[in-house]
Protein backbone atom coordinates (compact mmCIF):
# COMPACT_ATOMS: atom_id res chain seq x y z
CA UNK A 1 0.00 0.00 0.00
CA UNK A 2 1.70 3.49 -1.17
CA UNK A 3 2.53 5.86 2.23
CA UNK A 4 0.35 8.20 0.64
CA UNK A 5 1.26 10.37 3.97
CA UNK A 6 4.87 10.37 3.50
CA UNK A 7 5.11 11.43 0.13
CA UNK A 8 3.28 14.52 0.74
CA UNK A 9 5.46 15.37 3.94
CA UNK A 10 7.99 14.70 2.43
CA UNK A 11 7.51 17.92 -0.33
CA UNK A 12 8.55 20.54 2.83
CA UNK A 13 9.60 21.44 6.24
CA UNK A 14 7.07 22.52 8.47
CA UNK A 15 7.82 25.90 10.22
CA UNK A 16 6.54 25.49 14.15
CA UNK A 17 4.80 28.42 16.05
CA UNK A 18 7.86 29.23 18.13
CA UNK A 19 10.15 29.56 15.40
CA UNK A 20 7.64 31.77 13.11
CA UNK A 21 7.24 34.08 16.25
CA UNK A 22 11.04 34.13 16.78
CA UNK A 23 11.04 34.94 12.81
CA UNK A 24 8.57 37.64 13.43
CA UNK A 25 10.76 39.24 16.17
CA UNK A 26 14.06 39.42 14.35
CA UNK A 27 12.20 41.60 11.62
CA UNK A 28 10.33 44.15 14.26
CA UNK A 29 12.50 44.80 16.68
CA UNK A 30 15.32 47.08 14.84
CA UNK A 31 12.16 49.47 13.73
CA UNK A 32 10.57 49.24 17.23
CA UNK A 33 14.21 50.19 19.39
CA UNK A 34 14.63 53.03 16.68
CA UNK A 35 11.02 54.52 17.77
CA UNK A 36 11.37 53.89 21.18
CA UNK A 37 15.02 54.22 22.83
CA UNK A 38 15.06 58.21 22.79
CA UNK A 39 11.38 58.61 24.69
CA UNK A 40 12.71 56.33 27.68
CA UNK A 41 16.23 57.10 27.94
CA UNK A 42 17.31 59.65 30.93
CA UNK A 43 19.39 62.85 30.66
CA UNK A 44 23.12 61.75 30.09
CA UNK A 45 24.57 64.57 32.25
CA UNK A 46 23.96 63.52 35.68
CA UNK A 47 24.25 60.37 37.23
CA UNK A 48 20.85 59.09 38.58
CA UNK A 49 19.77 58.74 42.35
CA UNK A 50 18.94 55.81 44.15
CA UNK A 51 15.36 57.08 44.60
CA UNK A 52 15.24 56.99 40.75
CA UNK A 53 16.48 53.97 40.37
CA UNK A 54 14.44 51.90 42.16
CA UNK A 55 10.96 54.86 40.94
CA UNK A 56 12.18 53.08 37.99
CA UNK A 57 12.33 49.61 38.80
CA UNK A 58 8.84 49.60 40.55
CA UNK A 59 7.44 51.29 37.36
CA UNK A 60 8.92 48.62 35.20
CA UNK A 61 7.49 45.72 37.34
CA UNK A 62 4.53 47.29 37.52
CA UNK A 63 4.21 47.78 33.80
CA UNK A 64 5.54 44.59 32.75
CA UNK A 65 2.56 43.04 35.29
CA UNK A 66 0.24 45.14 33.97
CA UNK A 67 0.89 43.80 30.08
CA UNK A 68 1.22 40.23 31.34
CA UNK A 69 -2.64 40.19 33.02
CA UNK A 70 -3.51 41.98 29.60
CA UNK A 71 -1.93 39.38 27.68
CA UNK A 72 -3.23 36.66 29.98
CA UNK A 73 -7.34 38.05 30.32
CA UNK A 74 -7.79 38.17 26.43
CA UNK A 75 -5.94 34.81 25.59
CA UNK A 76 -8.15 33.38 28.50
CA UNK A 77 -11.41 34.69 26.66
CA UNK A 78 -10.45 33.32 23.66
CA UNK A 79 -9.37 29.64 25.10
CA UNK A 80 -12.83 30.01 26.56
CA UNK A 81 -14.32 30.85 23.17
CA UNK A 82 -13.12 28.52 21.44
CA UNK A 83 -13.55 25.37 23.69
CA UNK A 84 -17.48 26.54 24.16
CA UNK A 85 -18.61 27.21 20.47
CA UNK A 86 -20.18 24.42 19.89
CA UNK A 87 -21.64 23.88 23.58
CA UNK A 88 -22.17 25.67 27.02
CA UNK A 89 -19.78 23.81 29.63
CA UNK A 90 -21.60 25.20 32.61
CA UNK A 91 -22.82 22.54 34.82
CA UNK A 92 -26.63 22.61 35.00
CA UNK A 93 -26.92 21.44 38.92
CA UNK A 94 -28.11 24.44 39.98
CA UNK A 95 -30.97 24.59 37.24
CA UNK A 96 -34.26 24.11 38.63
CA UNK A 97 -36.01 24.64 35.45
CA UNK A 98 -34.16 22.51 33.07
CA UNK A 99 -37.46 20.27 31.85
CA UNK A 100 -39.50 23.63 31.07
CA UNK A 101 -36.84 25.16 28.99
CA UNK A 102 -35.98 21.81 27.28
CA UNK A 103 -39.65 21.94 26.70
CA UNK A 104 -39.51 25.25 25.01
CA UNK A 105 -36.55 24.76 23.10
CA UNK A 106 -37.83 21.73 21.57
CA UNK A 107 -40.64 23.74 20.56
CA UNK A 108 -38.47 26.39 18.57
CA UNK A 109 -36.84 23.81 17.28
CA UNK A 110 -39.85 22.12 15.98
CA UNK A 111 -41.21 25.15 15.02
CA UNK A 112 -39.23 26.17 11.61
CA UNK A 113 -41.22 28.16 10.02
CA UNK A 114 -40.21 31.44 11.67
CA UNK A 115 -36.71 30.52 12.88
CA UNK A 116 -33.53 32.49 11.44
CA UNK A 117 -30.16 30.87 11.03
CA UNK A 118 -29.01 32.48 14.35
CA UNK A 119 -32.15 31.12 16.44
CA UNK A 120 -31.64 27.57 15.11
CA UNK A 121 -28.23 27.61 16.70
CA UNK A 122 -29.00 28.92 19.70
CA UNK A 123 -31.85 26.28 20.35
CA UNK A 124 -29.91 23.54 18.89
CA UNK A 125 -26.88 24.49 21.23
CA UNK A 126 -29.47 24.93 24.80
CA UNK A 127 -30.89 20.82 23.47
CA UNK A 128 -27.30 19.59 22.95
CA UNK A 129 -26.72 21.46 26.74
CA UNK A 130 -29.23 19.98 28.63
CA UNK A 131 -29.54 16.59 26.85
CA UNK A 132 -26.13 16.47 28.00
CA UNK A 133 -26.12 16.56 31.54
CA UNK A 134 -29.57 15.54 31.76
CA UNK A 135 -30.80 12.43 31.29
CA UNK A 136 -34.18 12.88 29.05
CA UNK A 137 -35.37 9.81 27.88
CA UNK A 138 -39.21 10.77 29.84
CA UNK A 139 -38.45 14.66 28.26
CA UNK A 140 -38.53 13.70 24.69
CA UNK A 141 -40.53 10.19 24.90
CA UNK A 142 -43.23 10.81 21.84
CA UNK A 143 -40.58 13.47 19.86
CA UNK A 144 -37.99 11.08 19.14
CA UNK A 145 -38.88 11.26 14.98
CA UNK A 146 -40.09 14.76 15.32
CA UNK A 147 -37.04 15.75 16.58
CA UNK A 148 -34.70 13.57 14.38
CA UNK A 149 -36.37 15.01 10.97
CA UNK A 150 -35.74 18.40 12.67
CA UNK A 151 -32.15 17.54 12.94
CA UNK A 152 -31.63 16.11 9.86
CA UNK A 153 -32.64 19.22 8.03
CA UNK A 154 -30.31 21.41 9.40
CA UNK A 155 -27.79 19.02 8.56
CA UNK A 156 -28.84 18.78 5.22
CA UNK A 157 -28.96 22.18 4.04
CA UNK A 158 -25.81 23.15 5.79
CA UNK A 159 -26.51 26.66 5.74
CA UNK A 160 -24.10 27.40 8.76
CA UNK A 161 -21.24 25.05 9.42
CA UNK A 162 -21.88 25.92 13.33
CA UNK A 163 -25.77 24.99 12.54
CA UNK A 164 -25.10 21.58 10.97
CA UNK A 165 -22.30 20.27 13.23
CA UNK A 166 -24.90 21.28 16.39
CA UNK A 167 -27.30 18.84 14.19
CA UNK A 168 -25.42 16.35 14.55
CA UNK A 169 -24.15 16.80 18.21
CA UNK A 170 -28.45 16.77 18.96
CA UNK A 171 -28.59 13.44 17.14
CA UNK A 172 -25.67 12.20 18.86
CA UNK A 173 -27.30 13.07 22.23
CA UNK A 174 -30.74 12.04 21.03
CA UNK A 175 -29.71 8.37 20.08
CA UNK A 176 -27.74 7.96 23.27
CA UNK A 177 -31.18 9.00 25.11
CA UNK A 178 -33.85 7.68 23.43
CA UNK A 179 -32.81 3.92 22.98
CA UNK A 180 -34.75 3.72 19.66
CA UNK A 181 -33.98 1.15 17.04
CA UNK A 182 -35.26 3.29 14.61
CA UNK A 183 -32.74 5.55 14.47
CA UNK A 184 -30.10 4.07 12.41
CA UNK A 185 -32.06 2.93 9.44
CA UNK A 186 -33.61 6.51 9.34
CA UNK A 187 -29.78 8.72 9.72
CA UNK A 188 -27.29 6.35 7.79
CA UNK A 189 -28.10 7.56 4.18
CA UNK A 190 -28.29 11.11 5.33
CA UNK A 191 -24.75 10.72 7.36
CA UNK A 192 -22.88 9.07 5.15
CA UNK A 193 -23.58 11.57 1.96
CA UNK A 194 -22.72 14.20 4.63
CA UNK A 195 -19.36 12.21 5.05
CA UNK A 196 -18.45 11.87 1.48
CA UNK A 197 -19.87 15.64 0.08
CA UNK A 198 -19.94 18.58 2.60
CA UNK A 199 -17.08 21.41 1.75
CA UNK A 200 -16.33 21.48 5.49
CA UNK A 201 -13.99 19.19 7.55
CA UNK A 202 -16.00 19.93 10.61
CA UNK A 203 -18.72 18.80 9.28
CA UNK A 204 -17.25 15.80 8.36
CA UNK A 205 -15.76 15.10 11.41
CA UNK A 206 -18.49 15.40 13.66
CA UNK A 207 -21.02 13.49 10.57
CA UNK A 208 -18.11 10.27 11.16
CA UNK A 209 -18.85 10.55 15.47
CA UNK A 210 -22.25 10.74 14.19
CA UNK A 211 -22.57 7.33 12.50
CA UNK A 212 -20.35 5.75 14.84
CA UNK A 213 -23.05 6.93 17.37
CA UNK A 214 -26.29 6.18 15.39
CA UNK A 215 -24.68 2.26 14.34
CA UNK A 216 -24.28 1.39 17.75
CA UNK A 217 -27.10 3.05 19.69
CA UNK A 218 -29.61 3.44 16.57
CA UNK A 219 -30.24 -0.68 15.80
CA UNK A 220 -27.83 -1.14 13.10
CA UNK A 221 -26.93 -4.66 14.28
CA UNK A 222 -23.64 -6.89 13.17
CA UNK A 223 -24.40 -6.63 9.67
CA UNK A 224 -25.01 -2.84 9.48
CA UNK A 225 -21.69 -2.45 11.86
CA UNK A 226 -19.66 -4.59 9.83
CA UNK A 227 -20.86 -2.42 6.43
CA UNK A 228 -19.52 0.82 8.21
CA UNK A 229 -16.15 -0.46 9.37
CA UNK A 230 -16.01 -1.10 5.85
CA UNK A 231 -16.47 2.52 5.17
CA UNK A 232 -14.29 3.53 7.63
CA UNK A 233 -10.97 1.61 6.95
CA UNK A 234 -11.95 3.20 3.10
CA UNK A 235 -10.99 6.46 4.80
CA UNK A 236 -8.54 5.34 6.81
CA UNK A 237 -6.64 3.43 4.01
CA UNK A 238 -6.65 6.54 1.83
CA UNK A 239 -6.11 8.58 4.61
CA UNK A 240 -9.33 10.36 3.63
CA UNK A 241 -8.94 10.50 0.05
CA UNK A 242 -12.15 8.53 -0.23
CA UNK A 243 -14.13 11.51 1.17
CA UNK A 244 -12.11 14.57 -0.37
CA UNK A 245 -10.01 15.09 2.51
CA UNK A 246 -6.44 13.83 1.90
CA UNK A 247 -4.08 14.04 4.82
CA UNK A 248 -6.48 15.45 7.85
CA UNK A 249 -5.46 13.75 11.03
CA UNK A 250 -8.68 15.24 12.63
CA UNK A 251 -11.24 13.12 9.95
CA UNK A 252 -8.60 10.02 9.87
CA UNK A 253 -8.73 10.60 13.75
CA UNK A 254 -12.20 10.30 13.85
CA UNK A 255 -12.40 7.41 11.37
CA UNK A 256 -10.13 5.39 13.24
CA UNK A 257 -11.89 6.09 16.87
CA UNK A 258 -14.98 5.18 16.05
CA UNK A 259 -13.78 2.02 13.90
CA UNK A 260 -12.61 0.88 17.12
CA UNK A 261 -15.72 1.64 18.73
CA UNK A 262 -17.83 -0.80 16.04
CA UNK A 263 -15.36 -3.57 16.47
CA UNK A 264 -15.76 -3.66 20.46
CA UNK A 265 -19.64 -5.00 19.61
CA UNK A 266 -18.25 -7.36 16.62
CA UNK A 267 -17.68 -11.02 18.07
CA UNK A 268 -15.83 -12.91 15.37
CA UNK A 269 -13.15 -10.68 13.86
CA UNK A 270 -10.58 -13.60 12.71
CA UNK A 271 -10.76 -13.36 8.82
CA UNK A 272 -10.90 -9.24 8.68
CA UNK A 273 -7.72 -8.99 11.24
CA UNK A 274 -5.08 -9.36 9.19
CA UNK A 275 -6.17 -6.19 6.75
CA UNK A 276 -6.63 -4.22 9.69
CA UNK A 277 -3.85 -4.24 11.44
CA UNK A 278 -1.68 -3.44 7.79
CA UNK A 279 -3.62 -0.86 8.19
CA UNK A 280 -3.17 0.57 11.04
CA UNK A 281 0.43 -0.20 10.70
CA UNK A 282 0.76 2.18 8.66
CA UNK A 283 -0.77 5.04 9.81
CA UNK A 284 1.85 4.49 12.82
CA UNK A 285 4.31 6.39 10.32
CA UNK A 286 1.75 9.67 10.68
CA UNK A 287 3.08 12.60 11.48
CA UNK A 288 0.09 13.55 13.69
CA UNK A 289 0.38 11.64 17.36
CA UNK A 290 -3.39 11.55 17.64
CA UNK A 291 -3.37 9.65 14.58
CA UNK A 292 -0.75 7.55 15.85
CA UNK A 293 -2.41 6.58 18.95
CA UNK A 294 -5.97 6.06 17.66
CA UNK A 295 -4.26 3.34 15.47
CA UNK A 296 -2.47 1.91 18.05
CA UNK A 297 -5.12 1.49 20.52
CA UNK A 298 -7.11 -0.75 17.54
CA UNK A 299 -3.96 -2.89 16.96
CA UNK A 300 -4.22 -3.56 20.91
CA UNK A 301 -7.78 -3.69 21.11
CA UNK A 302 -7.65 -6.41 17.91
CA UNK A 303 -4.89 -8.48 19.27
CA UNK A 304 -7.06 -8.76 22.76
CA UNK A 305 -9.99 -9.96 20.39
CA UNK A 306 -7.76 -12.65 19.51
CA UNK A 307 -7.88 -14.23 23.10
CA UNK A 308 -11.06 -16.03 23.98
CA UNK A 309 -12.09 -17.51 27.53
CA UNK A 310 -11.27 -20.89 27.92
CA UNK A 311 -14.33 -23.47 27.73
CA UNK A 312 -15.38 -25.88 30.47
CA UNK A 313 -14.94 -28.84 27.63
CA UNK A 314 -11.47 -27.97 26.79
CA UNK A 315 -8.48 -29.26 28.33
CA UNK A 316 -4.96 -27.97 29.13
CA UNK A 317 -3.42 -29.71 26.47
CA UNK A 318 -5.18 -27.77 24.07
CA UNK A 319 -5.04 -24.74 25.33
CA UNK A 320 -1.13 -25.18 26.43
CA UNK A 321 -0.53 -26.46 22.99
CA UNK A 322 -2.20 -22.67 21.30
CA UNK A 323 -0.90 -20.22 23.46
CA UNK A 324 2.62 -19.51 23.98
CA UNK A 325 2.17 -17.00 26.94
CA UNK A 326 3.84 -17.15 30.24
CA UNK A 327 1.17 -18.87 32.70
CA UNK A 328 2.75 -17.75 36.12
CA UNK A 329 1.67 -14.14 34.80
CA UNK A 330 -2.05 -15.57 33.87
CA UNK A 331 -2.38 -16.31 37.45
CA UNK A 332 -1.65 -13.38 38.80
CA UNK A 333 -2.93 -11.29 35.87
CA UNK A 334 -6.01 -8.97 38.22
CA UNK A 335 -9.28 -9.08 35.46
CA UNK A 336 -12.72 -9.43 35.93
CA UNK A 337 -12.70 -11.71 32.59
CA UNK A 338 -11.98 -16.17 32.97
CA UNK A 339 -8.96 -17.41 31.90
CA UNK A 340 -8.27 -16.17 28.21
CA UNK A 341 -6.83 -18.48 25.36
CA UNK A 342 -5.36 -17.96 22.12
CA UNK A 343 -7.98 -18.07 19.39
CA UNK A 344 -5.80 -17.23 16.38
CA UNK A 345 -3.48 -14.82 15.16
CA UNK A 346 -3.99 -10.88 15.24
CA UNK A 347 -1.44 -10.78 12.72
CA UNK A 348 1.10 -12.56 10.31
CA UNK A 349 4.41 -10.99 11.66
CA UNK A 350 4.07 -9.91 15.21
CA UNK A 351 8.01 -9.19 16.14
CA UNK A 352 7.66 -6.45 12.99
CA UNK A 353 5.00 -4.66 14.30
CA UNK A 354 6.47 -4.76 18.16
CA UNK A 355 9.49 -3.33 16.59
CA UNK A 356 7.62 -0.96 15.31
CA UNK A 357 5.56 -0.14 18.65
CA UNK A 358 8.63 -0.14 20.18
CA UNK A 359 10.45 3.12 18.32
CA UNK A 360 7.30 4.74 19.35
CA UNK A 361 7.37 4.03 23.17
CA UNK A 362 11.11 5.62 23.39
CA UNK A 363 10.87 8.25 20.64
CA UNK A 364 13.29 10.92 20.62
CA UNK A 365 14.10 14.13 18.83
CA UNK A 366 13.57 17.46 18.27
CA UNK A 367 11.12 17.05 15.54
CA UNK A 368 8.38 15.78 17.81
CA UNK A 369 7.33 17.83 20.65
CA UNK A 370 7.70 17.33 24.56
CA UNK A 371 3.57 16.88 24.99
CA UNK A 372 3.29 14.79 21.78
CA UNK A 373 6.40 12.60 22.73
CA UNK A 374 5.11 12.20 26.68
CA UNK A 375 1.91 10.90 24.98
CA UNK A 376 3.45 8.46 22.53
CA UNK A 377 5.69 7.20 25.03
CA UNK A 378 3.61 6.29 27.90
CA UNK A 379 0.28 5.12 25.04
CA UNK A 380 2.83 2.86 23.06
CA UNK A 381 4.11 1.36 26.19
CA UNK A 382 0.87 -0.05 26.93
CA UNK A 383 -0.15 -0.83 23.47
CA UNK A 384 3.42 -2.87 23.16
CA UNK A 385 2.25 -4.75 26.28
CA UNK A 386 -0.90 -5.84 25.41
CA UNK A 387 0.89 -6.99 21.74
CA UNK A 388 3.10 -9.27 23.55
CA UNK A 389 0.66 -10.48 25.76
CA UNK A 390 -2.65 -9.94 25.24
CA UNK A 391 -3.46 -10.27 28.53
CA UNK A 392 -2.97 -7.19 29.63
CA UNK A 393 -5.28 -4.56 29.18
CA UNK A 394 -4.61 -0.94 28.92
CA UNK A 395 -2.23 1.20 31.46
CA UNK A 396 -1.02 -2.58 32.39
CA UNK A 397 1.87 -1.95 35.22
CA UNK A 398 3.88 -5.47 34.97
CA UNK A 399 6.28 -6.33 37.97
CA UNK A 400 8.11 -9.39 39.60
CA UNK A 401 7.37 -10.46 42.77
CA UNK A 402 10.97 -11.24 44.28
CA UNK A 403 10.11 -14.21 46.63
CA UNK A 404 8.05 -16.29 44.24
CA UNK A 405 9.60 -14.96 41.01
CA UNK A 406 6.30 -14.55 39.14
CA UNK A 407 4.51 -11.55 37.25
CA UNK A 408 2.20 -9.40 38.45
CA UNK A 409 0.29 -6.11 37.59
CA UNK A 410 -2.40 -3.34 38.38
CA UNK A 411 -4.73 -1.91 35.66
CA UNK A 412 -6.07 1.59 34.59
CA UNK A 413 -9.30 2.61 37.26
CA UNK A 414 -10.86 5.73 36.15
CA UNK A 415 -12.96 7.88 38.83
CA UNK A 416 -16.61 8.09 38.34
CA UNK A 417 -18.11 11.37 39.47
CA UNK A 418 -17.96 11.80 42.88
CA UNK A 419 -19.03 8.15 43.96
CA UNK A 420 -17.50 5.48 42.85
CA UNK A 421 -14.74 3.70 40.44
CA UNK A 422 -14.59 1.57 37.28
CA UNK A 423 -11.66 -0.50 36.80
CA UNK A 424 -10.56 -0.44 32.94
CA UNK A 425 -9.16 -4.08 32.67
CA UNK A 426 -9.78 -4.72 28.91
CA UNK A 427 -9.36 -2.15 25.93
CA UNK A 428 -12.85 -3.34 24.64
CA UNK A 429 -14.04 -1.14 28.04
CA UNK A 430 -11.44 1.87 27.32
CA UNK A 431 -12.55 1.85 23.76
CA UNK A 432 -16.09 2.43 24.82
CA UNK A 433 -15.33 4.91 27.83
CA UNK A 434 -13.53 7.10 25.82
CA UNK A 435 -16.59 7.31 22.94
CA UNK A 436 -18.64 7.66 25.82
CA UNK A 437 -17.27 10.77 27.13
CA UNK A 438 -16.28 11.85 23.67
CA UNK A 439 -20.38 12.37 23.40
CA UNK A 440 -21.50 13.09 26.97
CA UNK A 441 -18.35 15.14 28.38
CA UNK A 442 -19.30 16.61 31.78
CA UNK A 443 -23.01 14.65 31.93
CA UNK A 444 -21.13 11.26 31.28
CA UNK A 445 -21.44 10.83 35.42
CA UNK A 446 -25.19 11.73 35.56
CA UNK A 447 -26.22 9.67 32.28
CA UNK A 448 -24.52 6.83 34.28
CA UNK A 449 -25.75 7.26 37.94
CA UNK A 450 -29.46 8.11 36.26
CA UNK A 451 -29.36 4.77 34.90
CA UNK A 452 -29.20 5.56 31.41
CA UNK A 453 -29.44 2.16 29.07
CA UNK A 454 -26.92 2.71 26.48
CA UNK A 455 -24.40 3.92 28.49
CA UNK A 456 -25.05 0.75 31.12
CA UNK A 457 -24.88 -1.73 28.51
CA UNK A 458 -21.80 -0.36 27.23
CA UNK A 459 -19.95 -0.97 30.11
CA UNK A 460 -20.91 -3.34 32.16
CA UNK A 461 -18.53 -3.35 34.71
CA UNK A 462 -18.36 -3.33 38.64
CA UNK A 463 -18.74 0.31 40.31
CA UNK A 464 -17.35 0.37 43.76
CA UNK A 465 -18.40 3.70 46.10
CA UNK A 466 -16.06 5.89 47.78
CA UNK A 467 -16.13 6.03 50.97
CA UNK A 468 -13.65 8.38 52.65
CA UNK A 469 -15.35 9.66 55.62
CA UNK A 470 -16.56 13.25 54.93
CA UNK A 471 -19.43 13.66 52.88
CA UNK A 472 -20.58 10.02 53.04
CA UNK A 473 -24.34 11.52 54.10
CA UNK A 474 -24.91 13.33 51.01
CA UNK A 475 -23.24 10.20 49.29
CA UNK A 476 -25.89 7.75 50.50
CA UNK A 477 -28.48 10.82 49.85
CA UNK A 478 -27.43 10.64 46.28
CA UNK A 479 -27.71 6.84 46.36
CA UNK A 480 -30.84 6.65 47.38
CA UNK A 481 -32.23 9.09 44.82
CA UNK A 482 -30.56 7.80 42.58
CA UNK A 483 -32.15 4.42 42.91
CA UNK A 484 -35.38 6.13 43.23
CA UNK A 485 -34.90 7.59 39.58
CA UNK A 486 -33.38 4.43 37.96
CA UNK A 487 -36.34 2.28 39.63
CA UNK A 488 -39.38 4.63 37.99
CA UNK A 489 -37.35 5.19 35.06
CA UNK A 490 -37.08 1.58 34.08
CA UNK A 491 -40.47 0.40 35.33
CA UNK A 492 -41.61 2.73 32.66
CA UNK A 493 -39.91 1.91 29.53
CA UNK A 494 -38.30 -1.16 29.73
CA UNK A 495 -38.69 -2.97 26.86
CA UNK A 496 -40.57 -6.37 26.30
CA UNK A 497 -37.53 -8.13 25.34
CA UNK A 498 -35.25 -7.22 27.71
CA UNK A 499 -34.32 -9.32 30.45
CA UNK A 500 -35.42 -8.47 34.18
Amino acid sequence: MPDLRRQIFESGKTVSRKAASREASRTNSPTNSKQTSRQGSRNASRAPSDEEDSAFFVFCVFLFSSLSFFFFFFFFLFFIGSIGSLDDEHPEQDNPDWEQELGERIQEILDRKRSSVQGREEALQAFCRLTKYHYTVEEIHGAVSDLLAAFERSVRTEVSVREATLGLRAIELLVISAFDNTVYENTEPLLTRTIRDSASPLVKTAAIHCLGACTIFGGAGEDGMLEQMGFLLDIIASDGQSINATDDPTIVTAALQQWGFLVTEVNDFEEESEEAVQIFMDQLDSSDSNVQIAAGENIALLYEKSYGPQEDDEDEESVESNDDSDEHEHENYPTSDPKLVKRYNAYHNTPELESQLQQLATIHGKQVSKRDKKSLHSNFASILTTVENPRRGPRYNTAIDQNTNRHYGSTLTVKIGRHGLMTIDRWWKWVRLNALRRILQGGFSEHYFQGNRSVLNSLPVMMRMANQGHGSADRQSARKAAKMRNSRRWTTYQSDDEDE
